[in-house]
C-alpha cells in the first residue's frame, strides 16, 4: 500500500515549496476556525436554519483548489462552507450570510445554501442530494462548447450516489465526453445511515463508474499528497481529452449530519468518533508532517492558528454589526430581468421579449 511518503514524491507534489505546504495548513485552519466560530454562535441561538460543518474533511477542498486553474469551476452539496472559503470567499461575507445579514454572500437570503462565489467560479452548496451533479455536467458541457480547457470539480457525499440524477449525470458526462470530475466524499454515514446499509456495492462506490465507461479511483482524504496525486491524472484526462472521472475519497465528519443532529452518537458510537478525532484529524496530521519535514516550527504553526481564529472572530463581529435585509429585498434577486429592468421584465414576460 502506498504511503504519504510515496505520494509526496509523485511528480505533481515534487514541485511544492515549504510556502505551499504552510499555505495548505493555513487554509485548513481557516476552514476550521470559521466553522468552530459559527457553531458557537449557532448554539447560542444567534443563527437560524441549518448549519452543516466540514470539520474533519478540510484537506479535501484544500487539495482540490491547489490544482485548479482560473478557468476551472467547483460546486458542492450541502457540506461546503469551507469549500467556498478555500475558493476565495471572505470569512466576513460567509459569516454574515449565516447571520442572515445584508452583507452576506447571498445578501442574507440564502444562509448555508447561499455560499456562492461566482467571481471565483464556485457555484455554491446544494441542499437536495445529488442535484449539483447535473449542474456539474452542465457547466462542463458549457466549457467544452466554448472551447475552454477548463475542468469542473463536483463534490457530493456518499449519500447522494443512489440518487437517479447522479446516474443520469454520469451517463451524459460519459456520452458527451465532458470535462467533469465527480468527487465522492465518503464520510460513511450520510444523513444518519451507514454506507453499508444504504448502498449495494462490491468494494467501493466509485466502481459504479465502470457501468458508464468512465475512469475511477480511490484515495485517502486525510492525505493531501495522495489527493493531489490521484487528482492529477483525472485533471489531465478532463482538460486535454474531455473525459470524466469519478474519485471516491475516504473521509470522516467529526460533527453530526447537522450541528443540531441529536442522533449523532446513535448511528455511530462516541468511541468511534473520538478515535477518529484523536488519530485521523487531517489538520493535526498535516501539522505533524510540517514539523517532521521542518517546513514550520511550533511557533509558526501557533501563529497560523491564532491568525485564523482572529479572522473568524472579526468575521463574527462584522456579521453581528451588519444590517438585516430590507423587506423590499425579498422581491429582489428572483429574476434578472426584473432587477435590471429590460422590457421583458417590465411586462412580466420574463423570458420572452414583447
Amino acid at each position: 500500500m502506498a504511503t504519504t511518503e510515496n505520494f509526496q514524491h509523485s511528480p505533481v507534489n515534487r514541485t511544492l515549496t515549504a510556502d505551499d505546504r504552510r499555505h495548505f495548513y493555513r487554509q485548513m485552519m481557516r476552514m476550521r476556525a470559521f466553522e468552530i466560530m459559527a457553531i458557537q454562535h449557532y448554539q447560542a441561538g444567534r443563527m437560524g436554519g441549518f448549519l452543516i460543518a466540514q470539520i474533519g474533511q478540510e484537506s479535501i477542498p484544500v487539495a482540490v483548489r491547489s490544482l485548479m486553474e482560473p478557468q476551472d469551476h467547483s460546486l458542492c452539496g450541502l457540506r461546503g462552507m469551507g469549500t467556498a472559503l478555500v475558493a476565495g470567499m471572505s470569512m466576513k461575507e460567509g459569516m454574515a450570510e449565516l447571520f442572515g445579514r445584508a452583507t452576506g454572500c447571498a445578501k442574507g437570503k440564502g444562509g448555508l445554501f447561499g455560499f456562492y462565489a461566482p467571481e471565483h467560479h464556485h457555484w455554491g452548496g446544494h441542499g437536495y442530494a445529488a442535484t449539483q451533479t447535473a449542474l456539474g455536467a452542465g457547466l462542463a458541457f458549457g466549457l467544452k462548447h466554448q472551447g475552454i480547457p477548463g475542468v469542473v470539480f463536483c463534490y457530493l457525499g456518499e449519500g447522494s450516489v443512489n440518487q437517479g440524477v447522479f446516474h443520469e449525470s454520469l451517463n451524459l458526462a460519459a456520452l458527451f465526453r465532458l470535462p467533469v470530475i465527480y468527487l465522492i466524499e465518503n464520510n460513511r454515514y450520510a444523513m444518519g445511515t451507514s454506507v453499508q446499509r444504504s448502498s449495494a456495492m462490491k468494494e467501493n462506490l466509485a466502481q459504479r463508474a465502470e457501468g458508464y465507461g468512465m475512469a475511477w479511483d480511490l484515495c485517502d482524504g486525510n492525505d493531501l499528497y495522495e489527493i493531489r496525486a490521484k487528482l492529477h491524472p483525472a485533471i489531465e484526462r478532463a482538460r486535454h481529452e474531455y473525459r470524466p472521472t469519478v474519485i471516491e475519497i475516504a473521509t470522516y465528519r467529526f460533527e453530526g449530519f447537522t450541528i443540531a443532529d441529536a442522533n449523532k452518537f446513535k448511528y455511530r458510537s462516541k468511541q468511534e468518533a473520538d478515535e477518529r478525532m484523536l488519530n485521523h484529524d487531517p489538520v493535526k496530521l498535516w501539522a505533524a508532517h510540517l514539523l517532521k519535514e521542518k517546513d514550520a516550527d511550533e511557533d509558526e504553526l501557533r501563529a497560523i492558528r491564532i491568525e485564523a481564529r482572529a479572522e473568524a472572530k472579526e468575521a463574527a463581529e462584522f456579521a453581528k454589526a451588519s444590517p438585516y435585509p430590507t423587506k423590499a429585498a425579498i422581491l429582489e434577486d428572483v429574476y434578472w430581468e426584473v432587477d435590471h429592468g429590460p422590457p421583458a421584465g417590465k411586462t412580466g414576460r420574463h423570458f420572452f421579449t414583447p
